[in-house]
């Protein structure tokens, strides 16, 4: 086995964090953010000892349309010239049936609130063609927008909001470390 407990880099050129909402309550407008560096520690036998530590580039937002992007980088959402990126700090990591629980502080829009993320992986660590050891992992999670003060929202004149409260998160994470 290749593993043994270290410090692992994120790959940023094979990493994202997306995320899905709701949009007039009839279609799922789905958003990516590139940006994303850090470190995970690492050791499959030894979950206890596991931290990650994770930046995001709030302004590497991207969701295939200009005009909404901007919205989201202004002060009614992310108000990225304020904060330019959003963390997520790991503080307990624990085995969830076949997969793993994530518990740690997700830090966005200035407000920080404990989340758990459900970790699809981690893949067994392996060596790429230039001798680093890598692993990859998707993790998962729901958070209430408003729970860090993103509340901008446009009620509809037939009933119900113009964006929807509750949004889907998904970080897919390649990490390496050299040998």
């Amino acid at each position: 086995m290749l593993a043994t407990a270290a410090e692992y880099q994120i790959d940023s050129a094979h990493t994202a964090a997306s995320f899905a909402v709701r949009h007039m309550m009839v279609s799922t407008v789905r958003g990516q953010l590139k940006g994303v560096k850090g470190t995970v520690v690492w050791d499959p036998e030894h979950l206890d000892t596991a931290r990650i530590d994770v930046v995001i580039d709030a302004n590497t937002i991207n969701t295939g349309e200009e005009k909404r992007d901007a919205h989201l980088k202004s002060p009614d959402f992310f108000d990225t010239a304020k904060y330019p990126a959003l963390s997520f700090k790991s503080k307990r990591v624990t085995r969830n049936g076949g997969g793993v629980a994530v518990t740690g502080d997700l830090t966005m829009h200035g407000v920080t609130r404990e989340v758990v993320l459900t970790v699809d992986g981690p893949t067994p660590v392996t060596k790429d063609p230039f001798g680093n050891l890598r692993f990859g992992a998707s993790a998962t999670g729901k958070v209430d927008r408003k729970d860090w003060g993103l509340v901008w929202n446009k009620n509809l004149d037939g009933g119900g909001l113009l964006i929807g409260d509750e949004v889907s998160l998904t970080i897919d994470v390649e990490a390496f470390r050299k040998p």
